[in-house]
């Protein structure tokens, strides 16, 4: 496995250098990325996957030994804030861990909820 010190040319490159189990889930949210906002454009920001809208990065995803991690966390509803609790770890980040079903449904709230307030705070070029 790369060292996830070493500078990272694209997502595949990163994503690549972890386990399997953790490439999938990882491929799995970015998919889910993707589908939700198919124009997108991924990079590397801060030595991890990040994905852009409107020329600045609007959610990144990180993989880790044990969890994978979706930055920052959006606002939302009551009820999707009562939902994404349990997963919220510090300031602006939550962690799915790799040892439980990944919550699609949940992961696809927040990530547009985080587009909606991306939105709100850019403007198209």
């Amino acid at each position: 496995m790369k060292s996830k010190k070493a500078g990272f040319n694209s997502i595949d490159e990163y994503i690549a250098t972890f386990p399997d189990e953790t490439q999938k889930v990882l491929e799995e949210v970015r998919a889910l990325i993707k589908s939700i906002v198919p124009d997108a454009r991924e990079n590397i920001s801060y030595q991890i996957a990040a994905f852009e809208v409107n020329g600045k990065n609007f959610i990144h995803i990180a993989g880790w030994k044990k969890h994978i991690s979706i930055y920052p966390i959006p606002a939302g509803t009551d009820a999707f804030n009562k939902e994404i609790v349990k997963y919220a770890d510090g300031k602006g980040t939550v962690k799915f861990p790799l040892d439980k079903p990944l919550p699609l449904k949940l992961i696809e709230k927040a990530i547009k909820n985080r587009l909606t307030d991306h939105l709100k705070n850019t403007s198209y070029k």
